[in-house]
């Protein structure tokens, strides 16, 4: 919030940004979740796979059907239109891109899979969250969450609702933040490997 609050009025060069938005990440989450965030793995095989699954999931109906994306569903005045954040110079920054995949691989699975799982599933379920076990949820709280994970991710937001039927299912299904933060990064390890290889720079919004 800070750097985006003081960008207009002190630009840094993207490089830095990204460096500061990683450290500061970094900092919040050592501080605040040490003591929540659980690495350890019940299912690696099949988090594994899953992640490498949804991952196809991700770039399928571009990758298949020529123009999907500019349909009204998905480029709109709500949902917004498909563009990346990386200007020209930064796409060929080893430093910015390193950055980046960094942010996407690490922090963004666990950051994410903190709040969305590990939290808002149980808390929509019950406001004294903590009273229920990971991966517990109720029918409205898997799906409101599901919705809200579409809705986080703009004109891509029915691959981003299957991504969060999945990922909350998994959840469901291994009671384990450990695999949920896996699952994640393995589907951004392999976005990221895609988008830079096929220079689909419009998948790093």
């Amino acid at each position: 919030m800070f750097l985006l609050a003081v960008q207009p009025y002190v630009p840094l060069p993207q490089t830095l940004e990204f460096a500061l938005r990683c450290a500061i990440l970094a900092a919040v989450l050592w501080y605040f979740s040490r003591d929540v965030i659980s690495f350890r793995l019940e299912r690696p095989l099949a988090s594994l796979a899953l992640g490498v699954a949804v991952f196809f999931l991700w770039i399928g109906p571009d990758a298949l059907i020529p123009g999907y994306r500019q349909y009204w569903l998905f480029t709109n005045s709500i949902t917004g239109r498909v563009t990346t954040t990386l200007d020209a110079a930064s796409q060929s920054d080893v430093a910015t891109l390193v950055f980046r995949m960094l942010r996407a691989v690490i922090l963004v699975p666990i950051i994410e899979e903190l709040f969305w799982r590990a939290w808002a599933l149980r808390w929509v379920a019950r406001t004294d969250f903590e009273a229920l076990p990971l991966g517990s949820y109720t029918r409205a709280s898997f799906l409101i969450v599901a919705v809200l994970f579409a809705a986080e991710h703009g004109p891509y937001w029915e691959v981003g609702l299957l991504c969060g039927l999945i990922y909350n299912w998994w959840m469901g299904k291994t009671k384990s933040l450990g695999d949920l933060i896996f699952t994640h990064a393995v589907t951004n390890g392999c976005l990221c490997a895609y988008v830079l290889l096929a220079k689909k720079w419009e998948y790093w919004m």
